[in-house]
């Protein structure tokens, strides 16, 4: 029987079907899908991950790779058939190697993401990746779903921060490539076909990540703007004034900032009065804040800001950065939401913003846009919470029409309906009929070769 050998390969310690610890498992964080499991598993070597693999696969049945469960698409759900098997890569946590002279380290998939950040740290290195979820993501989904965050304008996507990697196949074969090399162009670059593809190719179970030198003191600037088009301008003038010490610039309309003052109770908004929008920008100028103070001036002068708060320190920093780390959570409360997570090029977002606004007054009036995100990459999270009052699941199904009214106008203006949380299931449909078919055919083609009986992931992405 599959799983009694399933709980022979993992030990005492490594599975269970006890309904209570699976529940938390089994639940998409926005709670619109839930699923069952036939044994959930924890192996904590990659050679248990392999053997695990190996069961699986002479049994045909679904494996479904699962990290911290943050994702945003169900992508690490399994289905509600109760008879796929989810792989937690949780107790792989191991830091394998730290070189701080080679600006690497080796960090097993279940590393969460400010361990990562902090191991970097203990050896006077940086490592970039940072989202609202590190305290509880997983370095292996961060990689699965080609993670964005907040640092993407300077240091761009997990896909970039990764040399290399070890990932477990469909057959259980365990491929070693954690090189740590900058420059190899010896055959295919293999690696990148496990990056973002949701572990549907393989199991990623360790990388070779890249380190960065320490950025030093970094300075946080939260600026009132009067529109979207003032935001842009005001990326091109800091970017002409500091080049590229600019690790985040985001966008952050002014009901996101009404909901965490509604809905976050420690939190006080630093502006007297509100304006439409506001811009959060961290700038790595160790004491240097005369330049910033000077590029605030200039924009001040020039109309593109009404306002900027300077943090003086890291804790006015902090508190900064926990206003726009508090947005999702304090959407809430505010019922049901439409949430796409698209990206357009950045010269087009006040064109998509404009038209994407008439979109929603047309098709539904009442509906309260809920837009933020990081506009340095173009990334936007442009939500719809639903009307006051209203009833939610009546809203979600309703609001399918404008979800595709969005996505339609994302794709006509060269963007893309999955910027940072990928495809899972929620968007399986959607990737279906916004990508070109020869695309389609590609990606099918990838996962016949790597995966023939479909037994990773199946049912996400493609």
């Amino acid at each position: 029987m599959l799983r009694e050998h399933l709980k022979k390969i993992v030990g005492e310690k490594g599975w269970s079907t006890d309904a209570a610890v699976l529940e938390p498992h089994l639940t998409e964080g926005r709670g619109r899908l839930r699923g069952e499991t036939l044994i959930m598993v924890s192996p904590n070597t990659t050679a248990q991950v392999s053997e695990v693999v190996k069961a699986c696969a002479r049994e045909s049945v679904g494996v479904v790779p699962q990290g911290g469960n943050t994702g945003l698409c169900g992508g690490a759900i399994p289905d509600d058939s109760g008879a796929q098997v989810l792989l937690s890569l949780s107790r792989l946590n191991e830091f394998r190697a730290i070189e701080a002279n080679d600006f690497s380290i080796v960090a097993e998939a279940g590393c969460i993401l400010c361990d990562v950040q902090d191991a970097a740290k203990s050896v006077d290195r940086f490592f970039p990746l940072s989202l609202a979820a590190e305290g509880s993501c997983q370095i292996g989904g961060n990689l699965s779903t080609n993670a964005g965050g907040t640092n993407v304008i300077c240091y761009g996507t997990a896909r970039q921060q990764v040399l290399g990697l070890e990932v477990v196949l469909a057959d259980g074969t365990i491929w070693n490539g954690l090189r740590s090399l900058r420059k190899d162009t010896a055959g295919y670059d293999m690696k990148q076909l496990f990056l973002g593809s949701e572990g549907t190719l393989g199991v990623i179970t360790a990388a070779t990540l890249k380190l960065y030198p320490n950025p030093g003191e970094t300075t946080t600037v939260l600026a009132a703007l009067g529109s979207a088009s003032d935001a842009v301008e005001l990326l091109a003038l800091i970017r002409d004034r500091l080049s590229d010490r600019i690790q985040a610039f985001e966008l952050i309309s002014d009901r996101c900032l009404r909901f965490v003052n509604r809905h976050i109770p420690d939190i006080t908004l630093p502006f007297e009065s509100m304006s439409p929008w506001f811009v959060l920008c961290e700038l790595a100028v160790g004491e240097q804040n005369s330049i910033v103070e000077d590029a605030m001036a200039d924009a001040l002068d020039l109309g593109l800001i009404s306002d900027a708060i300077i943090a003086k320190n890291k804790a006015e920093s902090e508190r900064l950065w926990r206003i726009r780390h508090s947005i999702s959570e304090a959407q809430k409360p505010e019922g049901a939401n439409l949430k796409h997570d698209i990206s357009v090029p950045i010269g087009r977002i006040e064109h998509f913003l404009a038209r994407g606004e008439k979109v929603i007054e047309s098709m539904m009036p009442a509906a309260r846009l809920v837009a933020f995100g990081h506009l340095g990459d173009g990334n936007l999270h442009y939500n719809i919470a639903q009307p006051v009052g209203a009833d939610g699941a009546h809203f979600l199904q309703a609001g399918r029409a404008i979800t595709e009214a969005i996505y339609d106008l994302v794709v006509e203006l060269g963007g893309s309906i999955s910027a940072e949380h990928g495809i899972g299931v929620l968007k399986k449909g959607y990737l279906e009929q916004y990508r070109a078919a020869t695309e389609l055919d590609l990606m099918r083609a990838m996962k016949t070769a790597l995966d023939p009986h479909n037994i990773l992931n199946p049912g996400k992405v493609i």
